[in-house]
């Protein structure tokens, strides 16, 4: 199959939320795409035909991340459609319940590692594969959170953790995979109004928490998304290794 002209990126978690803000975004500034999900098929379409009505080309792949056997199959599935991947936004995510550490249950800690944090190492290995193997440049955003640098307490200590761990593979494999032209860095949100937070069971946590942050309010997914496309620009050649807080000075 020809390489796209355009550049490829594959966002997971893409159909609602940060992920479908990111996918809009980059539809608008010239990406085809490939948009993850895992349900609610309808938020994904209505993302999709948003990303196409800016004239971008959409393949979609339904996959619940936290069974790597599917996440095994969203690289393959991108250049089978497109020819080639650019970019990787390993953006799906999960929180735990809040609640004091004592309550953690490890079984949903475990599912949560899985998407979290294994999932995109998975996906990660499967792009620098790619890239190497074609001898293109392209780059890895991984969409940490304001808690793994403050360790959640009485909320959810393990998914700070998680994210902390997304930090880190930052850090080692934009060391390991630069000679290759492969650049990796963060986006760290801060508390955006979303839907994670009524997932969680703290569905007033963006006005609660806004007044803490120097900014005074919540975050939108849009500007997440923001720092995102300028990550996968061209005017961000230079830039790896690098965390980029959407935080509101949180």
């Amino acid at each position: 199959m020809t390489a796209s002209p355009r550049p490829v990126t594959l966002v997971t978690g893409g159909g609602r939320g940060i992920g479908a803000a990111i996918a809009r975004r980059l539809a608008a500034e010239g990406h085809d795409l490939v948009l993850n999900y895992r349900a609610r098929a309808q938020e994904a379409e209505a993302t999709a035909a948003a990303c196409r009505a800016a004239g971008a080309s959409v393949h979609m792949v339904q996959a619940d991340l936290a069974d790597l056997t599917q996440a095994a199959r969203l690289v393959p599935a991108a250049i089978a459609e497109f020819g080639q991947l650019d970019h990787l936004i390993n953006n799906a995510g999960v929180t735990g319940r809040v609640g004091p550490f004592e309550q953690v249950d490890l079984e949903h800690t475990e599912f949560m590692f899985r998407l979290n944090a294994f999932a995109p190492i998975l996906l990660s290995q499967h792009l620098v594969g790619h890239l190497r193997e074609s001898g293109r440049p392209g780059s890895i955003v991984n969409i940490s959170s304001i808690v793994a640098g403050n360790g959640a307490p009485n909320r959810y200590i393990p998914y700070a953790m998680s994210k902390a761990a997304l930090n880190t593979l930052t850090v080692g494999l934009s060391k390991e995979a630069g000679p290759d032209g492969i650049r990796v860095n963060t986006v760290t949100p801060g508390t955006i109004r979303t839907e994670i937070h009524a997932d969680a069971g703290v569905p007033d946590a963006p006005e609660e928490r806004a007044k803490d942050f120097p900014l005074q309010r919540a975050g939108e997914p849009e500007e997440v998304a923001a720092a995102v496309a300028y990550l996968v620009s061209e005017d961000a050649a230079y830039v790896t290794g690098t965390e980029i807080r959407v935080t509101g000075g949180g």
